[in-house]
């Protein structure tokens, strides 16, 4: 017991490191440049902040080093093969995608959605089989997005084509999709072509009980005739 204390009254009595200023000074670390670099590079990750990004790269350098290379030779890959589609604009390898190049849809019908990803939940749907165009984005002027952000030169140029007969606006049910749904939706109509907007109402097996006010609300102002 003696000795634990006469230990621990030499630890009490050692002087902390201090600087200039009188208070305590940083413990010195090697600068790790390329852990900082790799941290830097994980936060470009949508929901990845800086203690985030610090994990991922720590577990893959401390577990995983041959899955962190896959991961580095994949996104190169992915970045200099991918491309835009030039007619719908959505990620492809080809010049024109599967979609737009395939015989079996529906060429008269154009959905406009905002992203890749929506294009990818409506053909899960198996309700569709037109043709597409994807904006990549959606107005945002506090933000700096507008109708040259979202191509909309190009969506005009397609949906006028003489082919396509109506354009279905899928865009998000934000404040920013409706904006830009609005927006592109009078533009279309002013050259001729048919509009129609996605739905909105109670989801298929929900219960009133649960469903909001608003999306009620919506679903009684879109309700229809019974057999429709």
């Amino acid at each position: 017991m003696l000795r634990v204390q006469m230990a621990q009254a030499k630890i009490d009595s050692d002087p902390v490191p201090k600087n200039d200023r009188g208070t305590p000074a940083r413990v010195p670390h090697e600068p790790l440049s390329s852990l900082d670099t790799l941290v830097a590079a994980l936060r470009v990750l949508p929901g990845v902040g800086p203690k985030a990004a610090q994990r991922m790269a720590l577990h893959v350098l401390q577990h995983d080093r041959d899955g962190a290379l896959r991961l580095a030779h994949a996104l190169e890959h992915a970045t200099r093969s991918i491309r835009n589609c030039e007619r719908c604009n959505t990620f492809t390898e080809d010049v024109v995608c599967a979609l737009c190049r395939s015989s079996k849809r529906d060429a008269s019908e154009l959905c406009i959605v905002e992203t890749p990803a929506d294009l990818m939940m409506v053909e899960h749907s198996q309700a569709y089989s037109g043709l597409y165009f994807v904006l990549m984005g959606r107005l945002s002027p506090l933000d700096g997005i507008g109708p040259k952000e979202i191509h909309l030169d190009r969506l005009l140029k397609r949906a006028t084509d003489g082919i396509v007969k109506e354009a279905i606006l899928a865009t998000n049910f934000t404040n920013e999709g409706e904006a830009t749904a609005h927006y592109i939706g009078e533009l279309l109509r002013s050259r001729g072509l048919a509009v129609s907007r996605l739905a909105r109402g109670v989801p298929v097996g929900g219960e009133l009980e649960y469903v909001d006010a608003g999306t009620l609300a919506q679903a009684l102002r879109e309700r229809r005739a019974l057999g429709e």
